[in-house]
């Protein structure tokens, strides 16, 4: 089991060679002003992957690792009103994220995040919690099945659990992983029920199977 790093650089030093490790391409971050008209700032590292997540374009390889740098002020995520108000928001941060264009999901990608919370990290999973979305049957199953999470620690949400780039774009359901900062800092019962100044978002597990379109509706994106 690893020792939490101590540093910034460090853990981003730490989740660059986890997955460099696992034949992902390092990506240096794009640009804080994205070429996409339906954001005003990049709110998120795959914002820059858009035109090889729904197919304009060939993804020049399979899996991909960066720490992007994000601003949310404005638009869909928009974090600047809760500046100051919890713990847990900045306008300005950097997203670390792994990515796969067509090459592995949802079970592979679980596999990972967990192994590198749990050992690389060296986070007590009994101190961990894990949401998925509510029709999500098959996430839900892997974390049981094959992660080894005990069912007792893992929750389903609506909305929360799905995640969208913007108005339009990619979208799919998520799954998350949270960190139990114990009762101190607020009620017992999981990210559903306990508060999110105890339980906090730690991973984001987004599984970008769909185009939302400008009508509400949504297709298949060609290879999740």
């Amino acid at each position: 089991m690893g020792k939490l790093p101590a540093t910034a650089k460090a853990i981003r030093n730490e989740f660059t060679d986890f997955f460099s490790a696992r034949d992902h391409e390092m990506v240096s971050s794009g640009s804080l002003i994205p070429h996409d008209q339906t954001l005003l700032f990049t709110v998120a590292g795959m914002v820059q992957f858009k035109p090889y997540l729904i197919g304009e374009q060939p993804a020049p390889w399979p899996r991909a690792v960066t720490v992007q740098k994000c601003v949310r002020a404005g638009g869909k995520h928009n974090d600047l009103d809760e500046v100051g108000r919890t713990s847990r928001h900045l306008t300005f941060f950097e997203m670390m994220g792994n990515f796969s264009f067509g090459d592995y999901f949802k079970s592979d990608a679980c596999s990972f995040a967990w192994e590198f919370v749990t050992k690389n990290l060296g986070l007590d999973a009994e101190r961990l919690w894990v949401t998925v979305h509510e029709s999500d049957d098959e996430a839900e199953e892997i974390w049981i099945n094959e992660v080894g999470v005990s069912p007792d620690k893992i929750q389903r949400l609506g909305e929360d659990n799905y995640w969208r780039m913007a108005e339009t774009g990619p979208c799919g359901p998520c799954s998350e992983i949270f960190w139990d900062k114990g009762p101190e800092f607020g009620a017992d019962g999981g990210p559903s029920h306990g508060g999110e100044e105890r339980f906090v978002e730690i991973w984001n597990l987004v599984f970008m199977q769909f185009e939302q379109h400008p009508d509400g509706s949504t297709t298949p994106l060609p290879s999740p």
